[in-house]
């Protein structure tokens, strides 16, 4: 009979997963990607939009979430109180970010059609019947128009960052979970140098 080789098994380490980092979405990355005032009226008065009234959104959010405090207060504590305004600030942020970053894809979308449209070797874009708007156009008025949506939206989050420093006297931040817990090895660690006391 030939001999049965054992084979020792070894262990196997499950491999840590890393979670990837999220980039914390604070206001201040929403006003580098949503247009200035200065961009948002030139857009207005180029396109034919109406304005936006950048200051009235501002003002009517911020009383509408102290409005919404001011009832919750008798029953929530100041801690429940500040984490629920931490959210819903993080909902107007993460709102005004996302309207920022998609006008931004908007606008290198529409400068790619109006290149291609432009180009002499090229007719699919260009003229069109007459009466039409070609692709290139709709393009940039599309754009125009997520512009002004991201600075409107950008108005509401500047309002609620404002409401939840006036309603907890501290200044807003984005909500970073708590680190993760120590890994089970150091725990299994811990054990043995316990066990080496002869407890």
């Amino acid at each position: 009979m030939a001999a049965k080789t054992s084979t020792r098994k070894t262990a196997q380490v499950p491999a840590t997963r890393k979670s990837p980092v999220r980039q914390a979405i604070t206001f201040e990355l929403v006003q580098a990607h949503a247009p200035h005032a200065g961009l948002a009226e030139n857009l207005s008065r180029t396109f034919g939009i109406d304005p936006v009234d950048y200051a009235a959104i501002l003002e009517a959010t911020e009383e509408n979430i102290g409005l919404s405090a001011k009832a919750l207060q008798p029953t929530l504590n100041d801690k429940a109180m500040e984490i629920h305004l931490q959210r819903v600030v993080g909902s107007f942020v993460s709102s005004a970010y996302g309207a920022a970053t998609f006008y931004g894809t908007k606008v290198t979308q529409a400068k790619d059609l109006t290149m291609k449209s432009q180009n002499d070797d090229r007719d699919e874009d260009r003229g069109g019947v007459s009466g039409f708007e070609s692709k290139a156009e709709r393009a940039r008025q599309f754009a125009a128009e997520m512009g002004l949506q991201a600075y409107a939206l950008m108005a509401a989050a500047e309002g609620a960052v404002s409401a939840y420093a006036h309603i907890t006297g501290e200044d807003w931040k984005p909500y970073e979970a708590p680190a993760a817990p120590a890994s089970s090895t150091s725990r299994q660690s811990a054990e043995a140098q316990m066990a080496a006391f002869g407890a």
